[in-house]
């Protein structure tokens, strides 16, 4: 009976964190400006191989609700072997504030040295960065400036990942979501360890202040995360824009091959989190682990049930209050199944994520 306790002590704690989540909600809208902003923007893309999605994406930057002279457009081209560099230089021929460079001569492998390739040719002050497969909402980038006037040095917003009909394309949205969760209680918590790089901006004098990309290079990925951290050891002001119409979403994986490749390369990024992050990542999960699987014991003592079913009745209240201020939208029985799912791919991710190497590509 101490031991069921103990985990109804254990879940209590892990409510608490959960509803900082809610807290967080409220204070960082309420601390957005209303107003339009007028910062001048670099809007930063490096792809490759994107010849099926870049297109999307210039129309979604079409449609942003922001003054075009104060916003350039920077698409880096990285050694893509497909169309993407002709499509580009297609679509933004005769736009105003459109450059395609391409990524020849990186300093850093990967995502993060194309990445660097156009923040060296960027004029502006405020860097903003997201990935060449998104499609941001139209106040995107007007959101992401009002929270620099808020005094931000690094600045995160949601990035929704679209629910298909395939259970993997089902299984990464809600991830996704969860994960959502995660990041922006731990902001609330002053422990701010992810970022979807989908949506992700900073000031170019921090960005230089933790030495950019430099201490970055433990690993292939990690161009956000690890940028945090360096946020976070040099003590800087981190934020969140959460308005529904500063979204910026992506497709989910459409086969578990591609699934779990995107989970490995950000789960060996995790391995270089600051011991406060691995920490508070670590209390969460295990919580949460023991809590579900505490029904395995019910042959041995009924009562071992109630860690298990208080879990899931607080997880379900949770996404289902919430799930629409992250841009999602689960049935019930859906939720019921993905968060036990969830919980098990932790499992299953964790270990894979020490097999084989990360790739940019």
């Amino acid at each position: 009976m101490e031991i069921i306790y103990l985990l109804y002590i254990f879940l209590f704690v892990s409510a608490f964190l959960t509803l900082s989540v809610i807290n967080g909600f409220v204070h960082q809208n309420k601390t957005t400006s209303i107003t339009v902003s007028k910062q001048h923007l670099s809007l930063i893309i490096a792809a490759r191989d994107e010849e099926k999605n870049i297109g999307f994406l210039i129309d979604s930057i079409e449609n942003q609700k922001y003054p075009r002279e104060n916003c350039e457009i920077i698409i880096v081209d990285d050694n893509s072997s497909d169309k993407t560099s002709e499509i580009i230089s297609s679509r933004i021929k005769g736009k105003i504030n459109y450059f395609l460079i391409e990524a020849s001569g990186k300093k850093y492998s990967g995502k993060k040295g194309a990445l660097q390739v156009g923040i060296e040719n960027s004029k502006n002050d405020f860097i903003v960065i997201t990935d060449a497969d998104c499609k941001p909402e139209s106040g995107w980038l007007s959101k992401i400036s009002c929270a620099f006037e808020n005094g931000y040095d690094f600045v995160f917003g949601v990035a929704p990942i679209r629910s298909g009909s395939l259970f993997v394309e089902k299984l990464s949205a809600f991830e996704n979501l969860r994960n959502t969760f995660l990041s922006i209680s731990a902001v609330g918590l002053n422990i701010p360890y992810s970022a979807a790089a989908r949506s992700f901006a900073f000031r170019k004098s921090s960005f230089d202040k933790v030495g950019g990309y430099s201490n970055t290079t433990e690993t292939l990925s990690g161009d956000d995360d690890l940028l945090l951290r360096e946020a976070v050891k040099h003590k800087m002001k981190i934020g969140t824009v959460l308005e529904s119409d500063a979204f910026v979403f992506s497709d989910p994986p459409k086969t578990f091959t591609e699934y779990f490749r995107q989970k490995k390369r950000h789960l060996q990024t995790s391995f270089h989190y600051l011991l406060k992050q691995k920490l508070f990542l670590g209390f969460w999960h295990l919580i949460n682990l023991i809590s579900l699987f505490s029904i395995l014991l019910m042959f041995w003592n009924p009562f071992f049930a109630l860690p298990f079913i208080t879990k899931l009745v607080m997880d379900f209240f949770i996404v289902i209050t919430n799930q629409n201020t992250l841009g999602h939208s689960f049935k019930f029985y859906e939720i019921i199944y993905l968060q036990i799912a969830f919980e098990v791919f932790i499992v299953i991710n964790f270990f894979n994520s020490f097999f084989g190497k990360v790739e940019w590509k």
